[in-house]
């Protein structure tokens, strides 16, 4: 980036997302502890039928894998996914970024966002590149592959910079929840669309549910003065509340909040908890349990070069979810 503006928001970290840049070729996979792996983005998808915990993440253009059967020892990577080059056809990806691993209806579903070059024919005058950017679902019979799209475009509306879609059903139909790129629209914005049954397609048009704005502990970027949006995750709580974990940049750089639902329901309306549940310059979290109930919460801190997979023990409150302790040896 030769402008000034744009290597100052990379700088941040706010911009940038795993796997934007070439990595190097892949080492045959080896067991390695959680505190050993440097990654970011990452999703833990634990298996009830093998009692193994699959953790998935970003490997430039392709998804890497690591399992493990108690958090801690952990065996790989393994590469799951290689983007084809005419994946997008003619349009060329730069990386892949986020991916979650999600079970559905007997079939296995990737969520990730593709990262491209391609200008829009609309740009700001000293603003950041606005590139043909979209979340997309990939699809397979097994957990390791092989993955493949559904179209050669993003699963969301083209015209969007979209990332980071996760999967929600709610009354028997599945959602993508996303963010919408607040290079597109400043304060960016958390949304939802409803999906075909079989994930393939949207069916319907896409949801603003809130504005990064909102969050009092959301901070804007500085000189832009933009709000990030990334890393959206949906949990249903014990009583019946809907919460979601966002990330932006807040107190301590990168920062992870939650917005609650009263109602339970996707549509909202929805809430900002006034503290971050994490703020030490980390984020992009989610939940999951583990084969003995505790509830954990995956994210990857600090947000830079070293950023690394932090699991942490959560309690639902009833009115929050909240870090216990950090989990490790």
């Amino acid at each position: 980036m030769k402008n000034t503006i744009f290597t100052l928001l990379l700088f941040i970290g706010l911009s940038i997302q795993s796997g934007a840049k070439a990595q190097p070729q892949m080492k045959p996979p080896a067991n390695v502890k959680l505190a050993d792996i440097h990654w970011r983005d990452m999703c833990v998808y634990p298996d009830l039928v093998t009692k193994t915990y699959y953790m998935v993440g970003p490997g430039w253009r392709g998804v890497r894998l690591y399992t493990s059967k108690d958090l801690l020892n952990w065996f790989g990577p393994q590469l799951i996914y290689d983007a084809p080059k005419d994946v997008w056809g003619n349009i060329p990806i730069m990386s892949i970024w986020a991916p979650e691993l999600h079970a559905y209806k007997g079939k296995y579903y990737l969520f990730l966002t593709f990262d491209t070059q391609n200008k829009f024919q609309e740009q700001w005058r000293g603003w950041y590149p606005r590139v043909t950017r979209g979340s997309q679902v990939l699809v397979s019979d097994s957990i390791k592959g092989p993955f493949k799209t559904f179209q050669n475009h993003s699963t969301l509306p083209v015209d969007m910079m979209t990332l980071d879609g996760t999967l929600w059903v709610e009354d028997g139909i599945p959602y993508m929840v996303f963010c919408h790129e607040w290079v597109q629209i400043t304060n960016g914005a958390i949304c939802y669309v409803p999906l075909k049954d079989d994930l393939s397609e949207t069916a319907g048009e896409p949801v603003t549910l809130f504005h990064a704005g909102e969050a009092t502990w959301s901070r804007s970027g500085k000189p832009l003065g933009n709000n990030v949006t990334d890393g959206c995750f949906l949990y249903k709580g014990k009583t019946g509340k809907l919460y979601m974990l966002w990330t932006s940049s807040g107190y301590g750089g990168y920062t992870q909040g939650i917005a609650i639902s009263e109602s339970g329901r996707l549509a909202g309306p929805w809430t900002q908890q006034t503290e971050p549940v994490y703020g030490q310059d980390g984020g992009h979290g989610m939940v999951f349990t583990t084969f003995d109930g505790k509830l954990m919460m995956v994210l990857h801190s600090p947000n830079n070069r070293e950023s690394r997979p932090c699991i942490f023990e959560m309690e639902d409150t009833g009115n929050t979810l909240r870090v216990m302790k950090e989990f490790k040896e």
